[in-house]
């Protein structure tokens, strides 16, 4: 009878245990809106403001939905020359699943628009503190401008592109 007791203990301190170190692994981890754990990883946002006047362009915070390995689009030389890439389908990179913000354009018909720019940052507040509660924070962030070269070109855009990692 001893030896039934004793066992049941240890089976239920086991249990209790493992229980336990399960619980407080799943407390770390967050669900995404989806109800996806977000264990780990990383997520890109892309926003492209366009800086064309007159408004005539397109602005919009992009994030994809599709996961894709890159290995699949990768290859190999072995002698410097003879890169394979011909056998790569640029088709086969392009993804169709993604959401799309529309943004405002930060210039209207008489110039620069203060209101945009502060409406397209309320958007971006938005969108960071949705991935904040889907349990990532965001690691680094980087922009880049392409901007009017001249009288006849009449194209440019503001890009940053925000990295999240999985919390």
């Amino acid at each position: 009878m001893k030896k039934l007791i004793i066992t049941a203990v240890i089976a239920i301190a086991a249990t209790s245990i493992s229980f336990y170190a399960w619980s407080t692994v799943q407390e770390g981890k967050k669900t995404n809106a989806e109800g996806y754990q977000t264990a780990g990883g990383y997520k890109v946002i892309t926003l492209v403001e366009s800086i064309l006047p007159g408004g005539l362009g397109r602005s919009r915070m992009i994030e994809t939905t599709t996961e894709l390995d890159y290995n699949a689009f990768t290859t190999s030389r072995a002698d410097g020359k003879d890169s394979k890439q011909s056998d790569v389908d640029r088709s086969d990179i392009k993804i169709d699943a993604f959401r799309e913000t529309k943004m405002l354009n930060f210039f209207s018909m008489v110039g620069i628009n203060f209101q945009n720019i502060a409406s397209n940052d309320a958007l971006i507040v938005s969108k960071l503190n949705e991935m904040d509660a889907q349990g990532y924070e965001l690691a680094f962030a980087t922009s880049g401008v392409e901007s009017d070269a001249g009288k006849e070109d009449g194209q440019g855009i503001f890009i940053t592109r925000l990295y999240f990692k999985a919390k």
